[in-house]
């Protein structure tokens, strides 16, 4: 398996929550927190699913093999077209008459990513992937090797344009992932002259931990959405190596890479996607989600990194003991879906379930973190005869994959029920 499918499937569950989401009804989950464990796990992959599941592309002007740049990223660059390291000098006509400009290849995806390394170094182990249209667009990327007298570090770049009708930042590799997702990143963002935006970001390779092999990335993305995508494992491929040393190119390096205003005609020329399909299902609004979960919250405490969407809020509360992850989620049409996963058969940890008067099902769950930490979860699971489902959840941690931060979480378990049985996350 290549390294970025590796990179892919790593990072596709950030994605699975908002087609898990859209399909929760046709396609019900094999446990029944499934659909909670996926929700609010970020974004990153969901870029990488569009990759297979868009239309086909049409790209960059590559007279005489190499891309050209027509203008700045960022605001930075003269808009000058420019030659890069294919060995031809590039032309440009301006005339109308001039061939439908060709998707960039892999090749060309190379020569541009090697042109922009710092000089000095060597470059070996290059593969470079094709813009290729068809059933889904694959979209153009290249990987290699990067080695200097200080060690070798492995790269690659990948250009996209996301879907339209995805809401803002769900399809997108840019911005900061909620630190509930992502617990060990340094993350920051910076609006660029022209609208563009740049977010680099210090990882790990396995983000659920803070040790192990770093992964640093920036991602530039434009005022119409395209984008580039550049990161680096430290020690050479990715999961290769698990020493603590850094990547060799800086956060400053990865950043001039992805401004570089070399990519400029290939992302203006990259195509858009058809439009994402809507669902037809009504969500529950995120502002209202964080509203009625802020509302049972005990006073006093303070609330910080409110991560909302429609049908879920993750925030972190401090009583001034600790600091406690609550999560809410809201769904419709689940009854099919749950259908025999609101009992406590093959549940670890301890677990109640009784079913209420009205025909609600309850399940109460208190156990151990399933990202293997020792974070304690809690968490209250209602189904109503209707279909609709709410899921109270906390941690005690700002993040199950993170450190514990006090000895049991902060809310009772009589709190939480109270906010799982709130019918105001359907009604306001």
């Amino acid at each position: 398996m290549s390294r970025d499918e590796t990179s892919r499937d790593e990072d596709f569950e950030t994605g699975l929550a908002r087609a898990l989401r859209r399909t929760a009804g046709e396609f019900p989950p094999p446990a029944p927190d499934l659909v909670r464990r996926s929700v609010g796990r970020g974004r990153r992959k969901r870029l990488f699913a569009a990759v297979r599941t868009t239309a086909a592309a049409a790209a960059v002007v590559a007279a005489g093999g190499g891309l050209l740049a027509v203008g700045p990223l960022g605001g930075h660059g003269d808009g000058t077209p420019e030659r890069l390291r294919t060995g031809t000098q590039a032309r440009v006509t301006g005339q109308p008459s001039s061939p439908k400009p060709a998707p960039p290849s892999g090749a060309e995806m190379i020569r541009t990513l090697t042109a922009l390394l710092p000089p000095g170094g060597t470059v070996s182990a290059a593969t470079g992937r094709d813009t290729q249209a068809g059933p889904g667009i694959v979209w153009p990327m290249a990987q290699l090797t990067y080695t200097t007298a200080r060690g070798s570090t492995a790269l690659d770049v990948t250009l996209t344009r996301p879907a339209p009708g995805i809401p803002a930042g769900q399809e997108s590799q840019g911005g900061c992932l909620p630190v509930q997702v992502r617990p060990y990143d340094r993350c920051a963002t910076e609006k660029l002259p022209g609208g563009a935006v740049l977010t680099t970001v210090q990882s790990f390779t396995y983000p659920n931990r803070d040790t192990g092999q770093k992964r640093w990335y920036a991602v530039l993305t434009t005022a119409d959405g395209a984008e580039v995508t550049v990161q680096e494992f430290a020690g050479g491929g990715e999961k290769e190596a698990s020493g603590p040393a850094d990547p060799l190119l800086s956060l400053a390096e990865l950043s001039a890479i992805v401004r570089s205003p070399r990519w400029e005609s290939a992302l203006a020329a990259l195509p858009t996607p058809p439009r994402a399909p809507g669902t037809g299902r009504e969500g529950v609004p995120g502002d209202r989600m964080t509203r009625v979960l802020k509302s049972h919250l005990p006073r006093g405490g303070t609330v910080s990194d409110v991560n909302a969407g429609d049908g879920l809020v993750q925030l972190v509360h401090d009583d001034g003991h600790g600091r406690t992850m609550v999560e809410a989620d809201a769904q419709y049409d689940m009854a099919d879906a749950l259908a025999g996963h609101m009992g406590c058969a093959g549940v670890a940890g301890d677990c109640r379930s009784e079913t209420l008067g009205d025909g609600t099902r309850v399940k109460t769950v208190r156990g151990q973190s399933e990202k293997g930490g020792s974070a304690q979860v809690w968490q209250v699971d209602v189904l109503y005869p209707d279909g609709r489902r709410v899921v109270a959840r906390e941690v005690n941690s700002y993040a199950e994959a993170g450190p514990v931060t006090r000895p049991r979480p902060a809310l009772s378990l009589e709190l939480l029920r109270g906010i799982a049985l709130d019918k105001a996350f359907f009604t306001g």
